[in-house]
């Protein structure tokens, strides 16, 4: 059976061509290859920025040997070659700094931070896919901060692909991040950046 025009099947969008895409791409969107496919987020609103402007603050006023980086590309190959741009990567201090290119090995990468963003595609990126990528890639801690339910998702013990932890706290809780991230954030101010 030939298929109608239109409907013929297309090769997968390889790493490569992903990667020359995402160089390329406009400054209103973001883009990621998670589980096999092109994802586009857009730009985040004022609000998740308060948000991780008060977490980066919380980190390193906690923890001065670390550092949070904002939109850090993280490479997750383990799940199904992905590429990721966390909202925040907590990582050493000048832990960067040697790697090529904007996607970064996974190795040495605490904890991964993502903010939800208020748009059709976030409880699948955030919640599913890149969760499940952070687990594969054997990052210690997967912090989500949901805006939607107004609560801190505590992702941690990876093994064989999926966190083995999970606890969540209501906007207003002391949250205790386990090892290796090891900060309690006091969280009330967030109750200031709910829209």
């Amino acid at each position: 059976m030939t298929p109608s025009p239109g409907t013929e099947a297309r090769p997968p969008l390889s790493l490569e061509d992903f990667e020359e895409l995402a160089r390329k791409a406009p400054e209103t969107v973001t883009l990621e290859f998670i589980n096999a496919k092109l994802e586009v987020k857009p730009v985040p609103d004022h609000l998740h920025g308060a948000i991780l402007m008060w977490l980066l603050e919380r980190c390193l006023q906690h923890r001065p040997d670390l550092r949070l980086y904002p939109e850090q590309g993280v490479r997750t190959e383990s799940y199904r070659k992905g590429r990721a741009r966390a909202d925040g990567a907590l990582a050493p201090y000048d832990h960067f700094v040697t790697q090529e290119g904007e996607w970064a090995d996974p190795d040495g990468v605490l904890m991964t931070v993502e903010i939800t963003s208020f748009d059709r595609d976030t409880n699948l990126r955030d919640r599913v896919e890149k969760r499940d990528g952070y687990a594969a890639a054997g990052i210690p801690v997967y912090l989500l901060v949901d805006r939607d339910a107004e609560e801190l998702v505590v992702y941690s013990e990876p093994r064989k692909g999926a966190y083995k932890v999970r606890t969540s706290h209501p906007y207003g809780d002391a949250v205790k991040l386990p090892e290796p991230v090891s900060i309690t954030l006091e969280t009330e101010k967030l109750k200031d950046y709910t829209r």
